[in-house]
């Protein structure tokens, strides 16, 4: 249904749309919109980078010419993307959507984003650039025992939640009491603050079957690997020689292709573990909903059209609930 749809022109509200990866929350996210005269917000903190399409399962070109999608792609691998960051652009565009009488539309599987947007998070100021710029490098050159130590040192909480391999968290958790001289366990105690939604909003959720859920994801993978041009959309990321702590270079996928490029992993390797990796995050994905969003509509259908059975009676009920 076009944009002028009555309903969605009426309603000030907010549809959010949750599930794990591969459980088709993009074409149910397109199917919404279509009817509804709305707009798909990206809600995946990878899909916001250039470059990974493929990769993180971006919604294709023509995908995204079905309906309007902001969000995806908007920001460069070698810039960061904190939640905070992400809650003040999702929120301006959010806004915008209202001004143009249309109905906003996140989806994604990350479930911070999700509740940063609804209840706010605890704010940390901005960390110093020299701090993070001396951190990554040191990480560099002398690993991740080398910060792992220091933050044992500074904050011994941060470091008990940690191992040794999380990079990300580990110079995070660092950077944070270095520019501030405070803890991060002790900022992430403080009450969630900072702007919310402010209008009405639905949750949906998709919550496959597990084992349907692992074999969709394989398929995809198999897909990206062999035609989707997953390797040599890596192969380019990686050419550019960027910080491999940066989250664009964690993203699923992203290490393992790394590796086999560099011959430390046999091509059947990579994409065996690959496949783990991403049944892991979707395991994640479903406990998160499940503990975070139980108050959702949800569905375990397995196609498009059962989705909108299940799903389109009680958005159009809603949006005329909440009309202007």
């Amino acid at each position: 249904m076009a944009p002028e749809n009555e309903t969605a022109q009426q309603a000030k509200a907010c549809i959010l749309l949750a599930g794990p990866t591969a459980s088709g929350k993009s074409a149910l996210a397109i199917s919404i919109a279509k009817e509804f005269g709305g707009v798909v917000i990206n809600g995946d903190s990878m899909q916001i980078y250039d470059g990974l399409r493929v990769i993180t399962a971006r919604p294709s070109v023509e995908e995204e010419a079905e309906c309007p999608h902001r969000l995806y792609g908007v920001l460069d691998p070698s810039d960061f993307c904190s939640a905070a960051r992400y809650r003040d652009i999702a929120l301006a565009e959010i806004a915008k959507c209202h001004d143009e009488g249309r109905l906003p539309i996140i989806v994604g599987g990350t479930g911070l984003y999700f509740e940063i947007l609804t209840k706010g998070i605890a704010e940390v100021p901005q960390i110093k650039d020299e701090v993070r710029h001396q951190l990554r490098n040191l990480q560099k050159t002398e690993g991740n025992e080398i910060i792992f130590e220091m933050l044992q040192k500074k904050d011994p909480v941060s470091a008990s939640k940690l191992n040794l391999g999380d990079t990300q968290r580990l110079l995070r958790a660092l950077e944070v009491v270095q520019s501030t001289g405070t803890p991060l366990s002790e900022w992430q105690k403080k009450s969630p603050e900072g702007p919310v939604l402010d209008c009405p909003y639905l949750h949906l959720a998709l919550t496959p079957e597990r084992e349907w859920l692992y074999d969709r994801c394989n398929r995809r993978l198999d897909w990206m690997i062999e035609e989707g041009g997953a390797i040599e959309e890596v192969q380019a990321i990686l050419a550019r020689k960027l910080d491999p702590t940066l989250p664009a270079m964690k993203a699923l996928g992203v290490p393992e292709i790394r590796d086999f490029l560099e011959g430390e992993l046999e091509k059947h390797e990579m994409l065996e573990r690959i496949k783990m990796q991403t049944r892991r995050y979707a395991k994640r994905q479903m406990t998160w909903v499940r503990n975070k969003m139980s108050s959702a509509l949800t569905s375990s259908a397995q196609d498009l059209e059962s989705f909108q059975d299940e799903f389109f009676p009680f958005i159009r009920r809603f949006l005329l609930t909440h009309r202007k």
